[in-house]
């Protein structure tokens, strides 16, 4: 932590990633940011003036309108139109729970998840309306489905309530994918540093110095919790920077689909890759008498994270296919690949994750062991990186 390059590593990192955010911004024009979007509301409940104060407090950049128009007539209007939409609320709101909405082509792409803020008002028109029996309290009790109505009539009550669920289902995969990505880019990429920390010790001949008082293999583990922890407050203070930023510039609620149960796996499936490329970075960085003088072998071994990196076009193609299968399996391409699939796939292939992570932690520790019998040689090695074949005999040792 007393390292300046860390430290301003740690803070430039998320830095960065903000002016990147903001480069579309400062070199767009002002037709990047967000139109109003135009709310016809068919109130046959005499809820519009609850309607629009929800809106109000919600921040949305909505014109609401009342209009006596009729559903027959709604796809003429919306016919060439843009940042529109019709909600129809009557009857059906208290008896089937269900509001109608038609929206223009051209649309803010969350708008069928913002209109659910509307659901907390007619509810309570619901409860007031009902003598609350067995039946009713069913009803009232049940979610209020805003349908997007824009499409043909006769496909309308099939595809529209489908499309917002998928909408919202894809997005509560993705965050929690994404989230989990970056823990682990970060933790690895902060472990390569493992590379340069061993071969700096035994070029400023430190190593011997450390092991009188140390084991080879407390060393060794020390190097891989040390800067595991280092990644970690490297994420931490990234998450602090670049989370407020991302929750001000997108008009999502990132935080509510953030924090799921499932993104515990995810954040475990991370770690467990850091793990497997931190016990091969510590075993093979001993294994170089100068970071400089890294040879193909060496070079070869730090290219071992971006193996996923192959399989991004087939898994997002085909992510139960053979070729996302194989990546699950392999251990190198299994953390990145996994946690990618799992973003995708809809329902969670729990069979081949629980083979994928049974792979993986049995990997980490064969390469913990293999890593422990090159670095306790390697370590005390001068003058020259170590061969393929010298490596191997030390495995065999």
């Amino acid at each position: 932590m007393k390292n300046k390059t860390f430290i301003v590593g740690l803070f430039l990192t998320p830095i960065i990633i903000v002016a990147f955010m903001f480069i579309g911004t400062l070199f767009g024009d002002d037709t990047e940011e967000p139109e109003q979007t135009m709310v016809f509301v068919n109130d046959q409940l005499d809820i519009f003036p609850i309607l629009q104060e929800a809106i109000n407090q919600s921040g949305y950049n909505w014109e609401m309108h009342v209009t006596d128009i009729e559903e027959s007539e709604v796809n003429a209007e919306l016919d060439g139109s843009e940042n529109t939409a019709y909600i129809f609320i009557d009857d059906r709101a208290l008896e089937t729970s269900t509001v109608p909405v038609y929206m223009s082509e051209e649309i803010n792409q969350f708008f069928i998840n913002q209109v659910q803020i509307l659901e907390s008002p007619i509810k309570t028109m619901q409860m007031a309306e009902l003598g609350i029996s067995d039946e009713e309290l069913a009803i009232v009790s049940s979610s209020i489905v805003f349908e997007d109505a824009s499409m043909e009539e006769t496909a309308t009550e099939e595809t529209a309530p489908s499309d917002a669920e998928s909408s919202t289902e894809s997005l509560e995969r993705m965050i929690p994918g994404a989230f989990a990505g970056f823990i682990m880019i970060s933790i690895v990429f902060t472990g390569m540093a493992i590379f340069q920390s061993a071969s700096q010790e035994k070029k400023d001949k430190i190593a011997e110095i450390i092991l009188s008082s140390v084991t080879p293999a407390e060393l060794m583990q020390g190097k891989i919790i040390g800067y595991f922890v280092l990644g970690i407050i490297q994420t931490i203070v990234s998450i602090v920077i670049v989370l407020p930023v991302l929750a001000w510039r997108i008009d999502f609620p990132i935080m509510e689909y953030l924090f799921v149960p499932e993104l515990a796996l995810l954040i475990g499936i991370a770690i467990l890759g850091y793990l497997l490329f931190a016990s091969i970075f510590v075993g093979i960085g001993a294994t170089m008498s100068d970071i400089s003088t890294a040879g193909n072998f060496q070079g070869l071994v730090m290219m071992l994270p971006f193996l996923p990196f192959v399989f991004i076009g087939p898994v997002l193609s085909d992510p139960s296919g053979l070729w996302a299968q194989i990546g699950t399996y392999v251990p190198f391409t299994s953390p990145g690949v996994l946690l990618l699939r799992l973003t995708v796939l809809e329902e969670w292939p729990w069979v081949e994750i629980a083979i994928s992570l049974a792979i993986l932690i049995v990997s980490i520790w064969i390469f913990m062991k293999l890593a422990g019998k090159i670095f306790k040689v390697g370590i005390l090695m001068y003058g020259k990186n170590a061969t393929p074949g010298e490596i191997w005999k030390w495995i065999r040792a």
